[in-house]
């Protein structure tokens, strides 16, 4: 048997500008609305507040906070800070701070993304409990701004790297959007990461990295597998009208026989094939004409120990201001030079 790799022009489609424009959320949202979770799409953006996702360091913009804590800041604090402040840029985008209460207003609390990237790599700046539930203007933009994952979507470069060469007359045109999702306390154990190829479903991946015992049943397989292809075939199969090669993920209902759609991504390197590997559903594509998925769920405690226990984007987990204040000291004196930035950070 020969131990050479597919190519990628066998692994992976050739993709177009409007190809990739297909996957980002205000293309596919509209039809998919009933059956996805409730959100709303803010755009157009203004430069500044390109510019500021695009800018270094983590910083709030003015007035994001629901209640300000600079208004107790007395006059000489402010002096004292005037030339600091002066130096560095000050961003507010009081209009944009409207809708996103709205938002919150309407659903009770929302996660933020942007037209195609979520920042889930910085989930743990907001309460545990609570992950990536944001309450006001300030939690939003924290999030994002934390984030490594949402610089994809700021660069056009990024965003179509890879693509076929278009006429530049004709080039569709991007537009960087923020999209405000009702926030739900998600059971992680019911997220599912579907491939498809060539319009046809090959593979279905458990999303969340954590060994799930009831997941492994083999009625529960069955039952997964059965809903997943019977929510594809009717929900998504002739009403997607982007490339044949996609990938989609759900959230499964808790009885397992329904399912909501989280996303849509394209099926290309960028894409993460989770439990998969993007060899292996060429495999599964070339090796057999059966037209059940295979189901792939971590199957043990020890299942991917050395690579996917540890927490998830654990590169990501403090930001490199934190990383450098961290030198030389203990944890409790960390604990209280961190708290005393953030804090900084907010008045300011």
């Amino acid at each position: 048997m020969s131990s050479e790799k597919p190519s990628l022009n066998r692994l992976f489609p050739h993709l177009t500008r409007e190809d990739v424009l297909a996957f980002q959320f205000s293309s596919w949202y509209p039809k998919f609305r009933q059956i996805s979770i409730k959100s709303t799409i803010v755009r157009p953006l203004t430069e500044e507040f390109c510019e500021y996702l695009d800018s270094d360091g983590v910083f709030l913009p003015v007035g994001s906070e629901d209640q300000q804590a600079s208004s107790s800041l007395s006059n000489d604090e402010d002096d004292e800070d005037s030339d600091e402040s002066d130096s560095a840029t000050k961003y507010a985008f009081p209009e944009l701070d409207a809708q996103i209460r709205q938002a919150i207003a309407d659903y009770g609390g929302v996660f933020p993304k942007l037209n195609f990237s979520s920042p889930r790599d910085a989930s743990w700046i907001l309460p545990a409990g609570s992950p990536m539930k944001c309450t006001s203007p300030a939690d939003v933009y924290m999030l994002l701004k934390s984030s490594d994952f949402i610089s994809h979507d700021l660069d056009e470069d990024n965003v179509f790297e890879g693509c076929e060469p278009f006429p530049e007359s004709q080039s569709p045109q991007y537009e960087l959007e923020l999209i405000l999702r009702k926030w739900y306390p998600i059971d992680p154990s019911r997220e599912l990461r579907c491939f498809v190829r060539q319009g046809r479903l090959i593979g279905v991946s458990q999303r969340d990295t954590n060994y799930y015992e009831y997941l492994n049943e083999p009625d529960t397989s069955r039952r997964i597998l059965a809903s997943v292809r019977e929510f594809w075939e009717y929900h998504i199969k002739d009403k997607w009208n982007g490339c044949p090669d996609y990938v989609f993920d759900i959230l499964l209902t808790r009885d397992l026989s329904r399912a909501h759609i989280l996303d849509f991504n394209p099926y290309a390197p960028r894409t993460d094939s989770l439990l998969f590997t993007y060899e292996d559903l060429q495999q599964v594509m070339s090796g057999s004409s059966s037209e059940t998925p295979q189901l792939r769920v971590i199957n043990s405690r020890s299942h991917l120990a050395a690579t996917r226990n540890a927490p998830a984007y654990q590169h990501n987990m403090l930001p490199l201001e934190a990383l450098q204040m961290s030198n030389d000291l203990d944890i409790g004196a960390f604990a209280s030079k961190w708290e005393e930035e953030i804090k900084k950070t907010l008045e300011d």
